[in-house]
């Protein structure tokens, strides 16, 4: 049975019930629904805890996709004890390390509008993020920086819109990445949009971000490197340059 993926409509929603479905061998265990994100488009499972009834806890490690996009396995640390089978269970998400997610997505998003070229690779983390960018020129970082926390500061909304595969299919070259295919499969995609009216940027994606360019605060690139004859590397942190939040 595909589970209901709570957090695809709602990025804030960090608690939810849920019932047990199937427990692996392996401990992994599946849920009727959840609120925890799962590993995919280079953003990191969700990490957390499901509470028992008897407000014992049971710790995740990592959240990732079954054999297909509709299957989502929360895998527990190891010794934690099982769950059985038909179990009612509240699901609570690492909240502090999913946020800084989600604004580290969005800010990944913001520099795919500052540099305009197709999308080679990326990967979300919770202190540093990368994209890296089918480019030869040279381009200065304190100048994308300025360029970044200027539309970071406009605060432009950040909003959800649905489309079919089936438009996405009659629409390729809305895709800004050259290699990383967005999610298909579930009848329909995501696109998350900058601005009003898509004003900004539009771009499918299955990850989670905030609503509005405000709260991804203060960023900066750290560094550009040259990753092969025409691939350059963004490298993002929080903070400051020299001060790394």
């Amino acid at each position: 049975m595909p589970v209901n993926a709570l957090y695809r409509d709602d990025f804030y929603l960090s608690t939810c019930e849920a019932v047990v479905t199937a427990v692996h061998e392996d401990g992994g265990i599946e849920l009727d629904q959840t609120c925890f994100y799962a590993t995919s488009g280079g953003q990191p499972g969700d990490t957390g805890e499901l509470e028992r009834a008897d407000g014992s806890k049971i710790a995740l490690g990592q959240t990732k996709h079954g054999p297909s996009k509709d299957v989502i396995i929360h895998v527990p640390l190891d010794g934690a004890p099982r769950p059985a089978v038909g179990e009612t269970l509240v699901l609570h998400v690492d909240w502090p390390r999913r946020y800084r997610l989600m604004r580290m997505h969005t800010a990944c998003h913001l520099l795919s509008v500052v540099c305009s070229y197709p999308i080679t690779g990326a990967a979300v983390g919770e202190e540093e993020s990368r994209v890296d960018f089918d480019m030869i020129e040279t381009i200065d970082k304190d100048q994308v920086t300025a360029k970044l926390m200027e539309l970071v500061g406009q605060n432009h909304p950040v909003t959800l819109q649905w489309i079919t595969d089936e438009e996405l299919a009659a629409n390729p070259d809305i895709v800004k990445s050259k290699n990383v295919r967005p999610p298909m499969g579930l009848g329909r995609v995501s696109l998350v949009c900058i601005g009003e009216n898509s004003s900004i940027d539009s771009q499918p994606c299955g990850g989670t971000h905030v609503s509005e360019t405000q709260e991804v605060g203060q960023i900066h690139i750290a560094k550009i490197e040259k990753k092969g004859k025409e691939n350059r590397r963004f490298r993002i942190r929080f903070g400051t340059p020299g001060d790394e939040a």
